[in-house]
């Protein structure tokens, strides 16, 4: 027995495998269940009592040796570049990364702020958690506004008071604070997220994203308002695109306006999405209400501006025909994998 031993340890130790194949052919030599190794352990039965403590650990030994081998070798086998029992062809092809792809709400804000930014205008940000006076009260919002009930806000401190605390409910509390902060002019953009107490469903949410915008300067007039955005709306959804004014109200505009667009998705004709009017609403805007300026410690008299603010979600449903505002939040694969190439 002492002489197969060491012929089969001369063996273990010259081994060297040219692949899995034939290290896996090793193992079923020395450490299969009909192997060497349980075919010495059944001969060691049969060694007297005097050379059974020699001999077992003589064996012994040797099985740790068959297994030591066979372990280094296919750990240095299975990460070499013969792991699979073949020759390394440098000729294939190598294996492909899965290209991720941007948010459709990303790329549609990067877009936006590309264009402003061609106009001079700067990107500001400010806090999700505002007090009553960035949040309201100096937007000329009155005590009495609906938007300060706990059905359309989020409150987090509500005391009835000018010390509220709530997630703010549109950018507009950046404008604030930038013009509390420095004088005039401003020219700037506010994206951001903003949170309102609203039922989920397709065409509502109870976060969404807006990008908000402030000129205030000398002698600004609706005019440059009009002109501003109609620039905007070509860059974005192309020239030809229509645009319209129409009357409306908001407590930190006067005169204020609601604009629309030509339906994107049926080029005026009519369909669900502008339900069937030809036209799709994409902003309000309007001339910052003096009371508003002076809050902030503006001169009215001397400075005028304007403001204008949109959902991201709009633009990106107009642009991308998505029909559904949840797949914005949803985080469905299948959904973002329809931008990937818009990462390019």
């Amino acid at each position: 027995m002492q002489a197969q031993i060491d012929q089969y340890t001369a063996e273990i130790n010259a081994f060297s495998p040219a692949n899995a194949d034939e290290l896996e052919a090793f193992r079923i030599k020395f450490l299969g269940t009909k192997g060497i190794i349980k075919d010495l352990f059944e001969q060691f039965k049969s060694v007297s009592p005097e050379e059974k403590r020699t001999f077992g650990k003589v064996l012994n030994e040797f099985k740790q040796l068959a297994e030591a081998k066979y372990n280094e070798l296919k750990e240095n086998i299975g990460s070499g570049p013969q792991s699979k029992g073949n020759d390394l062809d440098l000729t294939l092809p190598g294996d492909g990364f899965i290209v991720g792809s941007r948010h459709p709400l990303s790329l549609v804000r990067n877009e936006i702020i590309d264009i402003f930014k061609r106009l001079g205008f700067v990107v500001a940000e400010g806090p999700e958690i505002e007090d009553d006076w960035h949040n309201f009260s100096a937007l000329n919002f009155p005590d009495e506004h609906p938007a300060r009930d706990m059905q359309d806000t989020f409150f987090i401190k509500k005391n009835n008071g000018k010390d509220d605390i709530a997630l703010r409910t549109h950018t507009s509390s950046v404008q604030v604070r930038m013009m509390e902060a420095g004088k005039p002019p401003f020219r700037a953009i506010m994206p951001g997220r903003v949170y309102r107490n609203e039922a989920i469903s397709a065409r509502a949410h109870c976060f969404f994203h807006q990008v908000e915008g402030l000129y205030v300067d000398e002698n600004v007039s609706f005019s440059d308002l009009k002109q501003t955005l109609y620039h905007f709306v070509q860059e974005l959804y192309g020239e030809g695109t229509r645009v319209r004014f129409r009357p409306s109200y908001f407590p930190f505009t006067e005169p204020s306006a609601e604009m629309d667009i030509s339906c994107t998705i049926c080029g005026g004709a009519g369909c669900n999405m502008c339900k069937h009017s030809g036209w799709v609403e994409i902003l309000g805007c309007g001339m910052v209400d003096p009371n508003v300026l002076e809050n902030c410690g503006i001169d009215s008299k001397k400075y005028t501006g304007f403001a204008f603010g949109m959902g991201m979600e709009r633009i990106a449903n107009l642009k991308y025909v998505i029909r559904d505002l949840r797949l914005f939040s949803e985080n469905d694969v299948r959904f973002l994998k329809q931008f990937q190439t818009e990462i390019l």
